[in-house]
């Protein structure tokens, strides 16, 4: 099977389906998305995993991530492998005392583990070849303006609910947040610090 490297480039509300997320991933130094429609609660996995956020106590992901380290156990890699109905299936490639194993997996899933593993994401070329979607120009430089994570309807809201705090009341803030799991707040209020930090 010949593989093709992809990279996360964002997330963003579905429109047309309530409660969803548009996963997309592109194809590394080429112009090529790929869409995966997802979950709310997958969504937030991996927005949390790329803002490398600590939760109090371990979410699912963590927890795997967690058992598989403490037996030993390594993903190297996680493949795209088909495509069927409108369905993407994917493949966690494992290691464990030299011996290579992949286990079947959502690739919602795989794709929150990848980045908690810090491992790279594969895709048949097959799969990149019929559910592949390649960018024009226009609409690949408005797709770099939009940060890594889900945008969320109320955004505008809630950011305004926090411009009046100091930024070390908002790091507090962000800590009460994660302690209490309440990820969704803390997201848009580390977003209101990285942007307070970046207009400094």
């Amino acid at each position: 099977m010949e593989k093709i490297k992809l990279e996360i480039i964002g997330m963003s509300y579905s429109q047309s389906q309530s409660g969803a997320y548009a996963l997309i991933l592109g194809v590394a130094g080429k112009r090529i998305r790929i869409p995966i429609m997802i979950g709310g609660f997958e969504a937030q996995a991996i927005a949390i995993g790329i803002e490398k956020m600590k939760p109090q106590r371990p979410l699912t992901h963590d927890l795997f991530k967690n058992f598989a380290v403490h037996f030993d156990i390594n993903i190297k890699e996680i493949i795209i492998n088909k495509f069927e109905e409108g369905i993407f299936y994917a493949q966690l490639v494992c290691e464990h005392n030299g011996k290579i194993s992949k286990i079947d997996s959502r690739t919602s899933d795989a794709i929150a583990l990848a980045i908690r593993f810090d491992c790279p994401i594969y895709c048949a070329k097959e799969v990149v070849d019929e559910a592949g979607i390649e960018m024009d120009d226009e609409e690949n430089t408005m797709e770099k303006e939009k940060a890594v994570k889900p945008e969320r309807e109320t955004s505008s809201t809630h950011k305004s609910r926090f411009e009046d705090y100091l930024l070390e009341e908002l790091e507090e803030m962000l800590q009460k947040a994660i302690d209490e799991e309440n990820y969704e707040e803390a997201s848009i209020i580390r977003d209101e610090i990285k942007r307070r930090k970046e207009l400094l």
